[in-house]
């Protein structure tokens, strides 16, 4: 199995007691804003105060409504999960937030070809969120870092350079198997099939990261 360093370029251009997470959609109103809001929701349920956890989730888009509010539909879909949308504003992506991100999860595999064309050595840590959400399935929990013992950010990046080194070995059953359409314009029924398959995505990952299964949290 092929090695990877400990920190890739991207993370080390930031302080190395921070983990980001940058998901990436068109314009940054719609999938991007749902994704980032429902993975902080996660994670803040199952490890408390992100904040001390050194964990950050933002986002961006590569055609961003610079400064938008968030869809109204997108603002019902998080308050379906309980998720807060309170304070999104819309960012064009730049070159610095891929600098600074150490996990690019993307809408499409056409916006992940977008933020690889960018440079700043980013295809060993950018993927298309379902594509990120098949590969850490494959992944045997036990061989990544204890979460108590050695920290959620050390498992943090070993997930990720897990996931690169499986990336040419499990590719997708399909073409479409790696995308999330874009609701954007679409009535709220389809706005909430998108959210649950961003949710149900997520879901792993997040397992993934924190060590913490759904299925262990308190009702």
């Amino acid at each position: 199995m092929a090695s990877f360093p400990e920190t890739f370029p991207g993370a080390l251009a930031g302080p190395t007691d921070s983990f980001r997470i940058l998901h990436v959609s068109t314009g940054n109103v719609c999938r991007s804003p749902i994704t980032e809001r429902l993975t902080r929701h996660a994670l803040a349920h199952r490890l408390g105060d992100l904040d001390t956890r050194g964990l950050i989730v933002e986002s961006a888009g590569t055609w961003g409504h610079e400064g938008a509010a968030m869809e109204t539909n997108a603002a019902t879909v998080l308050s379906d999960f309980g998720a807060d949308s309170t304070g999104f504003i819309g960012r064009e992506l730049l070159d610095e937030h891929v600098i600074r991100a150490d996990l690019v999860l993307t809408a499409t595999r056409d916006h992940r070809a977008q933020v690889v064309s960018m440079g700043h050595s980013a295809g060993l840590r950018t993927f298309t969120l379902k594509e990120f959400t098949r590969l850490v399935r494959a992944i045997d929990p036990a061989t990544l870092p204890d979460p108590l013992d050695d920290g959620v950010l050390e498992r943090a990046r070993a997930l990720v350079r897990a996931a690169a080194a499986l990336r040419g070995w499990l590719l997708a059953p399909s073409a479409e198997a790696d995308e999330v359409h874009d609701p954007y314009g679409a009535p709220l029924p389809f706005f909430r099939s998108i959210g649950d398959e961003i949710n149900q995505a997520l879901d792993p990952v997040v397992t993934a990261l924190t060590g913490v299964p759904a299925a262990e949290l308190p009702a």
